[in-house]
């Protein structure tokens, strides 16, 4: 039950939410020099959309219509608030509707204006493939989708962003319900393929069950804290994705969070794993509605990532876009009005630019 809730809680309220409505790669470090100020290097929010309607062969969802992505409005009204960093999520599918086959050259344009208009605006933009480490609903590694084919789409992707440093590469989001070794294979395959085309950029890694923070560390063979260890990247250039949500389930589908110190304690060990083993972290999905636990909760996880910031190079909180309508984690500006949360996370964005 817990894993279908996760499986479709974006595809959940996506559906409401329509209802209702030239840089080298080498030129210079990623990270920026730590100063000692208070905020993390990246602190940013997912806007999402493109993520939004179904995919099936050869009925490719209309644009406008059934996804869409974030408006110049957006990228000003955000950075203005402090945000440096945007995942930005989309379909593989809508991108490469054929395995092994070019880049639909429409879908590419659009996302590449997308892109630059965030990097107009400032913002470094993580490149997001919303597929749970599927293809048409088939798993990555199987004989259906093959490991070459994901590394392919990641071929074929970075060699248009590969001159851009403020382009990272998501690999994939939440992978689940696979052997872990089987994601490390594909996406190891990717990696060697992106960095094949010269591309330099860096490189988010999820691990497997939803890249979970709280259950990377396990006892199990299985387990990401075990497996995950052999990601190979020849240039070294990477960090590890994790989401972690505050409801009773980790699921992301509560208005209520456990307590107002969860959000350290189920991030704790996966910090001190990044740490034992000189790793960065990212975590690319967080989240609380609007009551004073949550925001309580949202506090004092962002405080203790801060002091650990050895480890944490950023956040991005799912999230905002311009479909959510009445989404109970939106930081979308409601009537030019901003969303409660944003208050939240007031002291824990960089400067407003």
């Amino acid at each position: 039950m817990i894993a279908a809730q996760r499986q479709f809680r974006h595809l959940y309220f996506a559906i409401l939410a329509c209802a209702s409505s030239a840089l080298s790669a080498y030129a210079a470090p990623v990270f920026p020099k730590d100063t000692g100020a208070r905020p993390l290097s990246f602190t940013g929010v997912n806007l999402a959309g493109g993520e939004f309607g179904d995919v099936k062969p050869g009925t490719p969802p209309i644009y406008g219509q059934k996804f869409i992505y974030p408006s110049a409005t957006e990228f000003d009204y955000f950075a203005g608030k402090g945000v440096n960093i945007i995942r930005l999520p989309f379909h593989w599918e809508v991108l490469q509707p054929e395995m092994n086959k070019p880049l639909d050259p429409t879908e590419l344009a659009r996302l590449q204006s997308v892109v630059q208009s965030a990097n107009d605006h400032h913002l470094t933009v993580i490149l997001d493939p919303h597929n749970y480490a599927r293809y048409y609903g088939k798993v990555i590694g199987t004989p259906d989708v093959p490991a070459e084919a994901f590394a392919d789409f990641w071929s074929r992707l970075s060699t248009n962003f590969q001159h851009n440093p403020r382009v990272w590469f998501g690999l994939m989001n939440e992978p689940h319900d696979m052997p872990t070794s089987q994601w490390l294979g594909a996406a190891n395959a990717a990696i060697a393929a992106i960095r094949k085309t010269g591309a330099n950029n860096l490189i988010l890694v999820p691990g497997n069950n939803w890249t979970g923070a709280h259950s990377w560390v396990g006892d199990g063979a299985d387990a990401n804290g075990n497996v995950m260890l052999g990601v190979k990247d020849p240039a070294k250039h990477y960090a590890f994705e994790v989401h972690q949500y505050l409801d009773s389930d980790n699921s992301g589908t509560h208005k209520e969070v456990v307590s107002q110190t969860i959000g350290v304690e189920r991030l704790r060990t996966f910090t001190e794993w990044c740490r034992q083993h000189h790793v960065r972290g990212f975590l690319g999905e967080v989240a609380v509605a609007e009551n004073s636990d949550g925001k309580a909760a949202i506090e004092n996880m962002l405080v203790d990532m801060e002091k650990n910031r050895d480890v944490w190079v950023g956040y991005t909180w799912w999230a905002a876009g311009p479909w959510w309508g009445e989404y109970m984690f939106s930081l979308e500006a409601k009537g030019g009005v901003d969303r409660p949360q944003m208050g939240y996370l007031s002291g824990h964005l960089q400067e407003k630019r």
